[in-house]
Formats: C-alpha cells, structure tokens, sequence
C-alpha cells in the first residue's frame, strides 16, 4: 500500500507487517492489527507513511523468499524512507544471521530501524549504539567463521587434500584429484612451451586457453603433486604429472619471458 507525504517537512516511514498462516492460526496475529499498531507509532513519532510492505501467509525462514520484504530493502538501498517500523523481530527475521546482515545493509544506507514490541529502536543515541553492538556480533561471527575455515582448509592441505577445484589434467572423485584422460596435455604444454619459441597467444589459443590461464598452468606446483594453501606447501596424495626438471625449467624461461 503506497502512501503519500502529507507533509515534505516529516520524514518518511516503511511499514513491514507479516504473518504466516501458522502464525495466524496458533496466536491470532493479524496483519491489519500489526499494520494499525505501527501507524499509529509511526504517526506519534512525526513520521508520514512513505509505504506499507506486506507478506502474508510467508514462512521467516529467510527473506529472500519473501518479494515485499525484498522490494522494502531494495527501496531502503534508493533512500526512499528514513525509518522502517516492525511489529516485532521475528515478524523481520527468525534468522539471527538474516536479522544481523539485514541490519547492517540498514546502518550503511543510513536508514534507521524500529522494532514495536521488542522496544528496539535506533532513531536514538542508545538505540544507535544497538547498530554498533550488532555489527560488532556479525563481525565477530565472520571472523569466526573465517578462522575456522582457513583452519580447516589448511589441515586439509597439510595432509595432501584438495582445497581448491581441480586444475586443467585433473579431476575430482571421491573428494580426490586423479588424471583425466587427457592428461597428456598438462605434459605437451609444458614441452611446447619450453622447446618452441611459439608465443605465448598462440599457445594459450591452441589449448583453448587465456594468456593468464596458460601462465597459471604453467606455475601450477599441482602437477609436482604438491598441495598450495595460504603460502603453505605440502605433499599431495594425486599422482603427479609433471617432472620437478621440466618444471623447474618451465619457470625459468617463463621468468626470463
């Protein structure tokens, strides 16, 4: 429901309300009773109603699966309002990670968030710092989540698995890199590249390649059978399809290219 700017002189309000027919059926929650609750809250605070955004009958499970609450954001991105008002949070969000991300993009585009029930609100000095101890949790929580990616990946690494796709040569089965039936290719571009004065262009084109894709298989330690991750190098466990000589030749010429 669109509404006009009564006065140019308020500052404008997005009103999100949903429920989903579960909700409705168990606690007798209703959209227009959300919808009258915010109104008149937004009105009380000077806010003139720039639109209401309304999902009904659809699951918090996420938000992208929700098109009002989808086009509500993308209309806070434009800075078509100032302020959106809820009911309360899990009306927005029963996805912490969904709630924090959500409010974060809010913080950035300058637009400000008011939770009804939950007495949330950051049109204040308190309620901003609520803004900055949220970010600070996401932060935390990516960092975490981060470190223990890196972690992992770099165990995985230690003990020769694959931590990246698999590289031209290579494929991928039972989460281990073995030949492919062209192989043999790996090989003849290494010794095309070091016994013929072909350009790079030409070479690259030839295997269907770019210039930076042949360089990368060029300098790809994989094929020593050697595992890269984070600046550390390790023994894989795939067969290897390229001589430490050839290899070690290959670098040279390509450092003097």
């Amino acid at each position: 429901m669109q509404y006009q700017n009564s006065s140019q002189a308020k500052p404008l309000a997005a009103i999100y309300v949903r429920v989903s027919t579960e909700d409705q059926v168990r606690h007798g929650i209703s959209l227009q009773a959300q919808e009258q609750s915010l109104i008149n809250y937004s009105n009380a605070l000077g806010y003139d109603i720039y639109k209401i955004y309304k999902d009904e009958g659809k699951s918090a499970k996420d938000i992208k699966h929700r098109p009002e609450m989808v086009q509500m954001l993308n209309d806070a991105e434009q800075k078509r309002f100032q302020t959106i008002f809820i009911y309360k949070l899990d009306r927005f969000s029963r996805s912490l990670m969904d709630l924090i991300t959500t409010i974060e993009k809010l913080k950035q585009w300058g637009i400000d968030f008011v939770s009804l029930q939950d007495k949330i609100e950051t049109t204040s000095a308190t309620g901003k710092l609520m803004f900055h101890i949220v970010s600070a949790f996401a932060e935390f929580e990516r960092n975490v989540t981060s470190e223990r990616t890196k972690f992992s990946m770099s165990v995985k690494a230690k003990e020769g698995g694959i931590v990246t796709r698999a590289p031209l040569g290579y494929k991928i089965m039972n989460k281990q890199l073995i030949p492919t039936e062209n192989s043999y290719i790996v090989q003849e571009i290494f010794q095309a590249f070091l016994n013929t004065e072909t350009s790079l262009t030409k070479l690259a084109g030839k295997y269907n390649l770019s210039v930076n894709g042949l360089k990368k298989v060029l300098a790809n330690e994989t094929y020593l059978g050697k595992v890269k991750f984070a600046g550390q190098t390790a023994k894989g466990k795939h067969p290897i399809l390229i001589s430490q000589e050839l290899f070690n030749k290959v670098q040279e010429k390509l450092k003097n290219k």
